[in-house]
């Protein structure tokens, strides 16, 4: 594909449940996306493009601090001080977003992708620094593009966090990603795609009152070396009940 432009509009709905394993703080999330998609290029010199809208595929994802952050009440939370903390997060995104077999842009990816990964975060004062890595899977797309087969290598990244807590409750985190590897191969022939890009990003996150907070969120492409040229812009509501909220 060549001279190739795109546009995705996504909005979600996120579920997290917190609770206790062993005495350690834990969570599980739910994340069901809906987006719409326009692209255009030229595929072997044909131009060809798409615009369509529908579910993405969701994610579910478990993560477990097993160092330094323990399983408190709303009360002992409250007085709770961070120093270091060590966590371990899963998440599985299932192949369940609309998918059409004939098409070669989708919403939906018709395979399951798994990501493992480590974090560990330090307070000092009002600042906090977070560092991660990750690993993603993906089992084959056995229907690519009218019934081709679409093999995709794993991808690992590291992320980096700068967060700064306002007396409010308000915080600003400046962070940079990157990520290696996701080459794929189509019906055994390897495409010149691999990834090794940097991306740099911001989170702003304010509180509306007790329960409520908005999040204003963005990154955008450092280096690339294919498929991370593109920048994202978002914005989220969030509503927290419970546990003595």
């Amino acid at each position: 594909m060549r001279d190739a432009n795109s546009r995705v509009d996504t909005g979600l709905i996120g579920f997290v449940r917190t609770f206790g394993i062993a005495g350690n703080s834990a969570k599980f999330g739910a994340i069901v996306p809906y987006a719409s998609l326009y692209a255009d290029g030229y595929v072997a010199d044909e131009f060809r493009s798409r615009d369509t809208s529908g579910l993405v595929d969701p994610s579910f994802y478990l993560s477990i601090n097993v160092f330094g952050a323990p399983a408190l009440s709303a009360k002992e939370f409250s007085s709770y001080k961070q120093d270091t903390i060590i966590g371990f997060k899963l998440k599985v995104t299932a192949p369940y977003g609309d998918y059409d077999d004939d098409k070669l842009l989708n919403i939906g990816t018709n395979r399951w992708t798994i990501e493992p990964g480590l974090g560990l975060s330090k307070a000092i004062r009002s600042w906090t620094l977070e560092t991660s890595i990750a690993a993603a899977f993906y089992t084959d797309n056995d229907d690519f593009d009218s019934g081709k087969t679409r093999e995709q290598e794993n991808i690992y990244s590291t992320q980096f966090h700068l967060t700064y807590s306002f007396p409010n409750t308000t915080w600003l985190a400046i962070s940079t990603t990157y990520y290696t590897g996701g080459r794929t191969t189509i019906d055994n022939v390897i495409n010149a795609d691999l990834q090794e890009n940097w991306r740099t990003g911001f989170t702003l996150a304010m509180p509306v009152d007790r329960n409520h907070s908005i999040k204003l969120y963005g990154s955008s492409g450092v280096s690339t070396r294919t498929g991370s040229n593109y920048d994202t812009l978002g914005l989220a509501w969030q509503y927290r009940w419970g546990g003595g909220f």
